[in-house]
């Protein structure tokens, strides 16, 4: 028995990767600046939002849009007040625009042609090199009952989704008393119970601008720590990220991908791991569950369009939902409270999902950019693998991370650091037939960038 344990081990050993005993990758250590960042997130703040939000009667998409009225017209204005008092603390920093057009009539939610705001707080990126590359937030502030052309009936939306707008207004004040490389876009849109108009008129205006959308967070139905079920949700948030888009003709980065085995690697996994890891840091009570999909079944928010647009975007929704407190007219039936209303909104678990979402923000947009044109020799046959990379324009870049895991893990179980003076290294041991590899870049205070997916380089 001992002779046959002893040959199993060895055998094991034997069959090991040379690179098993590489360190695994390790967290880098915390930005002071990003625990004070999160630290400064106010419930109070948030919870005063949401109750100010669900006042108004309903902030259905073709209701009253009279700035002084009671419908969704006066919460546009509210929201705009908010964002310019957030502008008038940061001395200047923060710059407050409005976005609005007339939607087409549009089945099934738009019989005649409606205005449509979109209010948009921009933290302008205080480096020029860095400047350029841009980080969204954004959460919707039209709600809805059971009919969906229903625009007299009282409609609180306190979860779907004031929730999620004063994460986006906290976010702002919070975030603009603070500098970050890159810049950051606060958002609060309109039209996303008819389809996600608002959202796709701005992304779309920013694809032909030709705007760098490095990551776009979606904060959708935040507010809700219980199911209908009675089955708890409080410390954990759903992350839903996209793998391979479902277009009809994919373009040849697209092909180029998947020929490599890239399809848990496509940008929008790539920002959902890069946000997973800075939660780990400096939120470590609330756990981020992904979901490698788009969306929840068959509904979809506002980073659907920027997913469109070509945008890495992902969206962030509560644990566990009860579906009695969304869509739902305002009624007690056989006991049962119906309706989005704020009593059924637990307000510091949104500030918890605020928190997510600030550490994510501010750890995206004071790392490095993501590297480019980063390839893998694939012509030579070896046990080796060699990559290479453009470099990066920062001052402050401190070096590179090479990070591989096997093709069934989920996340980054390995690395090796270069200087910022290479652009290119064979990693001895590791073969690229077995494994996915990822280049990052990363600063001298630690702030790493997401990582690169790389492609195919048949040629020396």
């Amino acid at each position: 028995m001992r002779i046959d344990l002893l040959l199993m081990v060895a055998v094991a050993v034997a069959a090991s990767p040379a690179w098993a005993d590489e360190p695994p990758v390790a967290l880098p250590p915390a930005d002071p600046d990003i625990v004070r960042i999160v630290s400064e997130i106010s419930p109070e703040r948030i919870q005063r939002a949401i109750f100010v939000l669900a006042s108004f009667k309903t902030r259905h998409t073709l209701s009253d849009p009279l700035p002084s009225g009671d419908e969704i017209g006066g919460a546009a204005s509210w929201i705009r007040a908010d964002f310019a008092r957030a502008a008038a603390e940061s001395e200047g920093r923060l710059r407050v625009d409005l976005d609005a057009f007339v939607q087409p009539p549009r089945a099934p939610g738009v019989p005649h042609p409606v205005q449509i705001t979109n209010i948009v707080a921009t933290l302008p990126g205080s480096r020029p090199a860095s400047a350029g590359r841009i980080y969204v937030v954004c959460a919707h502030y039209d709600s809805r009952v059971k009919n969906l052309l229903d625009a007299a009936s009282p409609a609180p939306g306190a979860d779907d989704d004031a929730s999620g707008v004063a994460a986006v207004l906290e976010l702002a004040h919070v975030l603009s008393h603070h500098s970050f490389p890159a810049t950051i876009v606060f958002m609060a849109v309109a039209g996303q119970e008819e389809g996600n108009l608002g959202s796709a008129h701005w992304a779309r205006q920013a694809k032909e601008r030709g705007l760098e959308i490095a990551g776009m967070l979606d904060d959708d139905l935040i507010g809700g720590s219980r199911s209908g079920n009675g089955r708890a949700g409080r410390h954990a948030v759903r992350l839903f990220a996209q793998g391979v888009p479902p277009v009809d003709h994919p373009d040849e980065g697209l092909l180029s991908l998947l020929r490599a085995g890239g399809e848990n690697d496509t940008p929008p996994r790539a920002l959902a791991r890069g946000i997973k890891d800075l939660i780990a840091r400096y939120v470590p009570g609330m756990g981020i569950r992904l979901i490698y999909r788009a969306d929840r079944h068959p509904l979809g928010g506002d980073q659907l369009p920027f997913l469109e647009e070509g945008y890495p975007a992902v969206r962030f929704t509560e644990a566990v939902e009860d579906y009695r407190h969304q869509r739902e007219d305002v009624r007690v039936e056989d006991g049962v409270s119906y309706g989005d209303t704020p009593q059924f909104v637990d307000f510091a678990y949104v500030a918890d999902v605020a928190r997510v979402n600030a550490a994510a923000l501010a750890g995206l947009a004071r790392a490095p950019a993501t590297p480019k044109s980063v390839q893998i020799d694939t012509a030579p046959l070896g046990n080796d693998t060699a990559l290479r990379w453009a470099p990066n324009a920062e001052p402050d870049l401190a070096g590179y991370r090479i990070v591989w895991r096997e093709t069934t893990a989920p996340f980054w179980e390995h690395s090796l650091d270069v200087g910022k003076d290479m652009t290119r290294r064979i990693v001895a041991g590791v073969s690229k037939d077995n494994v996915v590899f990822g280049v990052e870049a990363f600063d001298g205070d630690g702030h790493v960038s997401l990582a690169a997916f790389p492609g195919s380089r048949q040629t020396p």
